[in-house]
């Protein structure tokens, strides 16, 4: 049985939340892991009723990456704002709630502090239950939005934080069974657009440059690692780094759409070879992609292009591969890396 009991904490009344529940669950979320303030409202885990998000993006461009403190200065000065503008967005009140919803971890402690307390705050003042979750298990959920999809499938999950290859079973059970064992993909990104003197974001703007070089025009490395659903960027890295300094001393001009395209083709190709091969492995022909990498062209043209050859390809719509409270209520509602307690505490990293 998909479903829960959980438990209202004032009243102590039992509600169950799950799809078999029995009737319709209305959750409210809050995200606010790292720089983006969000609240959302969806019925039964697929229908978005309501998805606000602040992004602190602009603040963050004259530092060149995400600053902790002033992260966590601009949630308290976004998030009652962006709860009020998802009940309004959704023309709803808090009694037709059925649970509110919020992160727990992995991410900036400070951030997810003042959205954990926001949700624990909603939850106690409406006497509803209150759901804790799991950030990496709700951006795979982020594929339920909107869509039918149904485990099993594979998923890969890429992001700023995380690379990790997930066997997803069921809706309760998400196994990994590979990720980085250095940098994440988010990171190598931003780490090569650096050495190019991209602006932040990296990723967005790498990925931007790319199309317009030549993928073909540089060999790059792949790691080769014991366990085939393993990465490993560090060394991509690196190579990057002295491909750079060696056409320095011979371009006048650093053909950067051309080292751009090839780190883009380098990455895109290994994350492709891996994640099919552990479809294959299981015996799976559905293949889903999250998280805020999962935005990139390349790495979409790549995957979506199975679809050829009869695998069924997911993956969010952009608004909802970025951080999204949309995709908390989701993974919430499914049950997916949850926790009941109103004592939960935030965590940093996995």
């Amino acid at each position: 049985m998909t479903a829960k009991e959980f438990k209202t904490p004032i009243s102590d009344k039992s509600i169950l939340i799950g799809p078999d529940s029995g009737y319709d669950n209305i959750i409210f979320a809050i995200e606010s892991s790292c720089d983006e303030t969000a609240a959302a409202i969806v019925k039964n885990g697929r229908e978005v009723l309501s998805n606000i998000v602040a992004s602190q993006i602009k603040t963050h461009i004259e530092f060149g990456g995400v600053v902790p403190e002033v992260a966590a200065r601009e949630h308290l000065e976004a998030i009652n704002l962006v709860i009020a503008q998802a009940f309004e967005q959704a023309n709803l009140t808090p009694n037709d709630i059925t649970a509110f919803a919020a992160t727990v971890g992995p991410g900036l402690v400070g951030s997810l502090l003042v959205g954990l307390n926001a949700g624990k705050a909603l939850a106690l003042a409406h006497d509803k239950p209150f759901i804790g979750v799991n950030h990496l298990n709700a951006h795979v959920c982020a594929n339920f939005l909107n869509t039918d999809l149904k485990p099993p499938f594979i998923a890969l999950l890429i992001s700023g934080g995380h690379t990790q290859i997930i066997e997803v079973k069921n809706f309760l059970e998400q196994k990994i069974i590979g990720e980085t064992i250095d940098d994440a993909i988010g990171e190598a990104y931003d780490k090569v657009a650096r050495l190019i003197g991209l602006p932040y974001p990296g990723g967005v703007n790498l990925d931007k440059l790319a199309q317009t070089g030549n993928k073909f025009a540089f060999k790059l490395p792949e790691a080769k690692l014991q366990n085939e659903y393993d990465f490993s960027f560090s060394g991509l890295k690196t190579a990057s780094l002295q491909l750079i300094q060696n056409l320095k001393k011979t371009f006048i001009e650093l053909p950067k759409a051309d080292i751009a395209a090839s780190f883009q083709e380098n990455v895109s190709s290994v994350l492709l070879k891996k994640t099919k091969k552990a479809a294959d492995n299981i015996n799976t022909k559905t293949i889903v992609l999250s998280g805020g990498v999962a935005a990139n062209s390349e790495i979409r043209k790549k995957f979506f292009a199975l679809q050829n050859n009869g695998y069924k390809v997911y993956a969010p719509e952009m608004k909802f591969c970025t951080d999204n409270a949309a995709m908390i209520a989701s993974s919430a509602y499914f049950l997916a890396g949850t926790m009941d307690s109103l004592d939960v505490e935030v965590f940093s990293r996995m």
